[in-house]
């Protein structure tokens, strides 16, 4: 008998197999990137990001959604957020506009927007989410 330790699941793994059960249906094609600044896929009107460590600039254009998981991440966001999910520690997130719902489950994220009035919804711990 072995044992077998999963340090780490590599996000890349998880959002391809969400992208596996994704069909034709929607219209929309999803699309992927990956690299240095970490793994955006976009489903519908989605935009999911995860990343350990990056920097990086993200546009949710007119309206689109955000979720963000991963840690120590440095987001700039441009253009006008719907809704946004941020998972996750030690992020730090940098938003034009959120308009529709803020949500953040993670832990010591640190979340700012310029404009909007989303509700806010802070489940986490040491979360700091200001308008600014």
């Amino acid at each position: 008998m072995y044992a077998r330790s999963y340090r780490f699941v590599p996000v890349l793994a998880a959002l391809a197999i969400g992208l596996a059960g994704c069909g034709s249906d929607s219209g929309t094609s999803p699309t992927m990137t990956a690299g240095s600044s970490g793994v955006q896929v976009e489903i519908a009107n989605t935009i999911n990001y995860g990343s350990v460590g990056t920097t990086a600039e993200i546009d949710c254009a007119d309206g689109k959604s955000l979720t963000v998981g991963g840690s120590n991440n440095s987001l700039t966001v441009k253009g006008t957020c719907s809704n946004v999910n941020v998972g996750g520690a030690d992020n730090r997130l940098t938003f034009e506009k959120i308009v529709d719902g803020l949500s953040v489950v993670g832990l010591n994220n640190t979340v700012t927007y310029s404009d909007g009035d989303p509700k806010v919804n802070d489940t986490g711990s040491g979360n700091s989410i200001r308008k600014g």
